[in-house]
């Protein structure tokens, strides 16, 4: 999606989740050239660079929005682990995990638009997924919207997501402009 495709009218919001590590469908790809680094020391003006270039197609706005200090608190938190994947020495996406209690939500997840298309998206996931369980979650939950890449929803079921839920509304004025 870039800025000058139509929005539609609704914000349909898709809830899905794993509460058995047993669903769970991995997918890895071999990459030479792959690694995944934990984000130790989350910082702000990287962490916005991530977040834009992931998300800005799909209308990611919400951490554009807050203050410097309000996305350091957020993405500081120790309930909260970013994982960075890097081919040949550049970072292609992130992950961000954010524990709840005993579940865990897939907060953000997704890749810059030129690594799209080659794996590494449910490569991703499932690194991401897999971490999740390993830290101790019982149920492991995602969100995602008609505003999201066409296949979001697709990737998270094949990896073993169910839906639980679907919510619409108007669409939100930060979407929008």
């Amino acid at each position: 999606m870039s800025d000058s495709t139509t929005i539609p009218d609704k914000l349909i919001t898709t809830y899905l989740e794993m509460t058995d590590a047993a669903q769970f469908r991995p997918e890895f790809v071999e990459h030479s050239g792959l690694q995944i680094v934990k984000l130790e020391r989350p910082d702000v003006a990287f962490y916005r660079f991530l977040y834009k270039e992931v998300g800005w197609d799909w209308r990611w706005r919400d951490r554009l929005i807050i203050s410097e200090d309000e996305l350091q608190r957020a993405i500081s938190q120790p309930e909260v682990s970013i994982y960075v994947p890097y081919v040949e020495g550049a970072p292609v996406g992130y992950v961000e995990l954010a524990r709840q209690g005993e579940s865990t939500e897939v907060a953000y997840f997704g890749l810059r638009a030129g690594y799209m298309g080659m794996g590494l998206g449910k490569h991703l996931l499932s690194y991401g997924i897999h971490q999740a369980w390993a830290d101790g979650a019982n149920r492991v939950w995602v969100h995602t919207c008609n505003l999201d890449g066409p296949y979001a929803i697709s990737n998270y079921v094949k990896r073993g997501f169910r839906v639980y839920k679907t919510e619409e509304e108007p669409m939100p004025q930060r979407y929008v402009e």
